[in-house]
């Protein structure tokens, strides 16, 4: 239903949105070969006004994509590279004192842009990734009694290497709910590869950086997330939601379930895929779309299932089987 050309006419002008979208996933598919989904799940996040954990082994474009996708939009970028001897302030930032006034004054961390790419999030002690709770979820921070606010978009992008443990700490569940998705990403298949090897050639030497053109400015987006807000959700859609979410929390095969604020996650990213595909309402086809990549991170398999070598993305598939549609 959602790929045909829809041709009522929209109570929300959703056409420069649309058009924005595709400049957009043009612009990066100059650089970044095969991973689409990736791209349309970043754009859907932004829209969202979410954060989001990337997933996956060294090597298949995680940050540059990250780095490039920051690249598009006409805003403030920042990098941090957490390592086990971070500290908060070297995240937040710390007071000086002024010689010449005698005075301390605040001077501003990384954390302080529109959007921050954190590399190997779990590489950082738990005291140091504390330090995002507040910034992730009320967008401000409070340093010495004084509340910073944050200068809208404010994104963070967080990569993670699945494999190697070895000093690295794990998230803990509630700020693994502060992140709207967690993106896996896979190795590209065969004919990708080569793609990705032919035009790594024929750049010759040329930063993918240099080829990427800004699409996106900040009142533009502040706009269209305002448009999103507006997409009409009817109470049957609101309902699917909450019996999607409600089955995590007692079904046999999970040890935790999805929070209200994935309820809250689902119908935000519900309603931007229904704008970037050009309709004002949500169907169906837009909750189950957000489902995994929203699910995935949140809910906690029971330690059998676990070594019996299930998924959360099993148990999310037979959640939406056991659920009705509706029409």
């Amino acid at each position: 239903m959602e790929n045909q050309d829809l041709d009522f006419n929209n109570r929300i002008p959703l056409e420069d949105l649309k058009n924005a979208v595709a400049q957009i996933k043009a612009e990066l598919g100059k650089v970044i070969i095969g991973q689409q989904e990736f791209i349309e799940l970043l754009i859907v996040a932004l829209l969202a006004d979410g954060h989001v954990l990337i997933e996956g082994v060294p090597g298949i474009a995680k940050t540059v994509t990250a780095k490039l996708f920051a690249k598009v939009l006409k805003t403030n970028f920042n990098r941090i590279q957490f390592t086990p001897d971070l500290m908060p302030s070297d995240v937040l930032g710390t007071s000086v004192l002024n010689m010449k006034t005698s005075e301390f004054e605040f001077h501003k961390g990384p954390i302080f842009s529109n959007v921050v790419l954190i590399d190997e999030i779990n590489r950082a002690p738990a005291k140091t990734q504390a330090a995002l709770f507040e910034t992730m979820e009320e967008r401000q921070a409070s340093i010495d009694g004084t509340t910073y606010p944050f200068e809208a978009p404010f994104m963070v992008l967080a990569t993670q290497n699945p494999i190697e443990q070895e000093g690295t700490y794990a998230l803990p569940e509630a700020q693994l709910d502060r992140f709207i998705f967690k993106i896996k990403v896979d190795y590209p298949g065969v004919e990708d590869e080569v793609k990705i090897i032919q035009t790594h050639h024929e750049r010759k030497g040329e930063k993918p950086q240099t080829l990427i053109q800004p699409i996106l400015n900040a009142e533009d987006l502040a706009d269209y997330k305002a448009k999103i807000q507006s997409i009409l959700v009817e109470e049957k859609i609101i309902r699917y939601i909450a019996e999607l979410v409600s089955k995590t929390r007692n079904h046999p095969h999970l040890y935790l379930g999805g929070s209200p604020r994935a309820s809250i996650s689902i119908l935000n990213t519900s309603k931007a895929f229904a704008a970037i595909s050009g309709r004002d309402f949500v169907i169906p086809e837009d909750v189950k779309k957000a489902l995994k990549p929203i699910l995935n991170h949140r809910i906690i398999l029971t330690p059998e299932r676990e070594m019996e070598g299930m998924t959360t993305e099993n148990v999310i598939e037979m959640i939406v089987q056991s659920v009705e549609v509706p029409r």
